[in-house]
């Protein structure tokens, strides 16, 4: 049986069986956390709890990745795929003593790198951990606009509109300034949100 933390006027308390919240009366918006949840939840998110109160499922409404956290992240994660990516063209320099075949090498990073850099974005986002090293470092994920993990078809169609947000000149990634959920045009097109840990 599930056994769930309430927060109770700012405070953590229980944990508290499923009759034990229900005496409490617990409202859509309350905080709750089972120790399988990594972060507190408001309990219209938890399907459990919808189901045995009636609670309608919201769209978030605050709690977004801020742009530096997204820019933040996105250097480290090309940090991140640029160093292992040369790495490996390292390793198979050291094999190669035609020089044309150790420019060849070199150039093909520049293909590479931004390919590699797609891929695992969109098998990151699509993860359990919903984002890429860069983001969890800084402690942000994607999610659907209902808050919840993104499929990789979801993923693949995100990342692939971030083409979108670079032809107009990068002012697709200003566009988070000027909307309340912070979303890039990218964001927008693939129907997405970048949240942060609210607790």
């Amino acid at each position: 049986m599930s056994m769930y933390t309430l927060v109770i006027n700012g405070k953590p308390e229980g944990p508290y069986t499923l009759d034990e919240l229900k005496a409490l009366k617990i409202k859509s918006g309350d905080f709750v956390k089972t120790d399988d949840m990594d972060d507190y939840k408001e309990a219209h998110e938890v399907a459990e709890l919808r189901q045995l109160f009636g609670f309608q499922k919201e769209a978030l409404l605050q709690y977004f990745g801020s742009f530096d956290q997204r820019a933040t992240a996105a250097v480290i994660d090309w940090f991140l795929v640029s160093a292992v990516c040369a790495v490996l063209a390292f390793i198979v320099a050291v094999f190669l003593s035609n020089k044309i075949a150790l420019i060849a090498v070199a150039l093909s990073l520049l293909v590479i790198i931004p390919i590699v850099n797609l891929v695992y974005h969109i098998v990151m986002e699509s993860s359990p951990k919903q984002g890429t090293y860069g983001k969890q470092i800084l402690k942000i994920r994607v999610c659907d606009m209902q808050g919840e993990r993104i499929s990789i078809s979801h993923a693949a169609g995100r990342n692939f509109a971030k083409v979108l947000s670079v032809l107009t000149l990068g002012i697709g990634y200003l566009y988070c300034f000027f909307n309340k959920q912070q979303q890039c045009l990218h964001d927008k097109v693939a129907e997405t949100l970048v949240v942060k840990d609210r607790l």
